[in-house]
């Protein structure tokens, strides 16, 4: 009896897993949902297999493997660190949140890590002068638009807003920069970003203005002429979204998908992103938590 209940459960939960663009999103936006969180799927495989051990069911056992299966099949070469040669530039991405008590520390932190770029989202009028003192020793080229902000080492020019703006978002709504980065490598277009937030209530997963930003970014990202493109922004998903694809579809990320960043208590998904264009991200990581509610993440790219 236990065993046919356990294979439709083994079958289905491999099949959402494997063929989640099928799952519609006309509903409550169920498959980004879905796709926000699409690595814990394999933790069906856990129920089964103590079901087989309690029920001393080689059947049950078998009927486990499948989810596993597909799981590692799909992320277990990630499990395995990699190591990064002849790495030219490091970036880390942080949204230090806009109720960070510490932005000194914040910033040991993110230093720590010896980035070339810095990448900041919700970062307030109030904070920014500690932001820019705490960062200006090391970092002394900096861009700053609305609440996101740019520091490198390397010089920046053609700094300005990105317009990612919802239609129906006020004026005032500014989280998005562009700048072209003079690095030892040539240039580079740098592009941080603040996706709008999602909500989760009785009417299913709100992404509605998340998906508009990002397809404005990414026509942003088609028209940039700039061959090299860095971009760190906290997108609101993972990307596995199939609300990110405009952007997604341009860039590549990392090959982890494990270390996540929010919340930053105990992290369950990496909504923040480092992407990149024309450049390879041999390794990323995130760093130890700040004063924010996210984790930062940290990543290095290479030719």
């Amino acid at each position: 009896m236990l065993l046919r209940v356990a294979v439709p459960f083994a079958v289905l939960v491999t099949a959402v897993f494997l063929f989640h663009g099928l799952v519609p999103n006309r509903i409550g936006q169920l498959g980004s949902l879905l796709e926000a969180f699409r690595p814990w799927l394999g933790l069906a495989a856990l129920p089964l297999l103590g079901l087989a051990v309690w029920r001393r069911s080689a059947g049950i056992a078998l009927t486990a493997l499948l989810p596993l299966v597909a799981w590692l099949g799909v992320y277990g070469g990630q499990l395995f660190p990699t190591t990064g040669h002849g790495s030219y530039l490091t970036a880390v991405q942080h949204n230090v949140s806009d109720e960070n008590p510490d932005p000194a520390g914040t910033v040991r932190t993110l230093v720590e890590a010896g980035p070339d770029l810095i990448g900041l989202q919700e970062v307030t009028p109030e904070a920014l002068p500690a932001y820019a003192a705490a960062l200006a020793p090391g970092y002394p080229h900096h861009t700053v638009q609305g609440t996101v902000a740019l520091w490198s080492k390397h010089p920046l020019r053609e700094a300005r807003a990105l317009d990612i703006r919802p239609a129906a978002f006020g004026a005032d709504w500014n989280r998005g920069l562009r700048a072209i980065a003079q690095t030892p490598i040539g240039d580079v277009a740098v592009h941080v970003v603040h996706l709008p937030s999602v909500r989760l209530g009785l009417t299913g997963f709100d992404c509605v203005r998340r998906d508009e930003s990002a397809r404005r970014l990414g026509a942003a990202l088609r028209a940039e002429p700039v061959e090299r493109v860095i971009l760190l922004g906290d997108l609101n998903s993972t990307i596995d979204d199939r609300g990110l694809s405009p952007v997604t579809d341009l860039m590549a990320t990392g090959r982890s998908a494990f270390p996540f960043s929010w919340p930053a208590a105990v992290p369950v998904a990496r909504v923040d992103q480092i992407l990149a264009r024309a450049l390879t991200i041999p390794e990323l990581w995130s760093l130890p938590r700040t004063g924010s509610d996210h984790l930062p993440i940290a990543a290095t790219f290479d030719i």
